[in-house]
């Protein structure tokens, strides 16, 4: 079945959190006295995710350290990466000897969003269908993007269910940015290459043979990325009444 495994994308530097990723990695930061990577185990609690996959780089006996009851249940498996950062492509290529034939959950170590009626993981997986995409990507209205100051990634016909993608491109703005969470067939990463890649090479793929597929979340989506950005979520959280 789809979506019982995921991939924590946890191996890279975190360079804009500044002197902060000098001794911690991104996904260990602190938001209102819990972690980015605790809120993700979370979100797989509540979707039933039942085997997790966490790649390791940068201060990975930090990363390994923290996550060690989880390895030791065996929930958590360790890809590591202390030798090559593999950015994302190549990362979750590396791990596929984890990550089973069923399409999995790919996530941004520092995703951060918050439900509202239903786990949008759940929605993600009940939105599935293989005979119609490859991929399938959790998408948030760029105006509604808490600490997100670019211009866009993908047009989508509207936001009712799922929706065909089309990037950006040369457009000026396109109105959704990709949320750092997304569901994906394995097969994608047949016939790619080792060494340090994008997803977004397996995104473009999906797209020419029309099987890029997107769904707007259903909740407040918040953007981790400088110090700064802490305290917007945090401010955020307490608006929203979530912990």
């Amino acid at each position: 079945m789809n979506g019982r495994t995921a991939m924590i994308l946890a191996a890279g530097k975190g360079t804009r959190m500044g002197a902060l990723s000098d001794t911690l990695p991104k996904p260990l930061t602190m938001v209102k006295g819990v972690s980015l990577m605790d809120r993700l185990f979370a979100h797989f609690t509540e979707a039933s995710v039942e085997k997790i996959i966490v790649n390791v780089h940068h201060l990975a006996d930090q990363m390994e350290t923290a996550l060690n009851e989880h390895i030791t249940s065996g929930l958590v498996e360790i890809s590591d990466e202390r030798g090559d950062l593999l950015e994302t492509g190549g990362g979750v290529r590396h791990a596929l000897p984890y990550l089973g034939t069923a399409p999995f959950f790919v996530v941004n170590g520092d995703a951060l969003w918050v439900d509202a009626a239903q786990s949008n993981l759940t929605r993600l997986k009940e939105a599935w269908n293989s005979d119609e995409m490859d991929v399938l990507l959790l998408l948030v209205p760029r105006a509604e993007a808490l600490g997100y100051e670019g211009v866009g990634d993908f047009f989508m016909e509207n936001n009712q269910g799922v929706n065909p993608l089309q990037f950006r491109d040369d457009a000026d703005s396109a109105p959704y940015v990709f949320g750092g969470v997304l569901l994906i067939n394995p097969t994608l990463y047949d016939d790619t290459p080792e060494g340090a890649w994008s997803n977004r090479i397996v995104f473009r793929k999906a797209a020419a043979a029309g099987r890029l597929y997107g769904l707007e979340i259903d909740g407040h989506w918040m953007h981790v990325g400088t110090p700064e950005a802490i305290t917007a979520a945090e401010e955020k959280l307490d608006v929203l009444g979530a912990d």
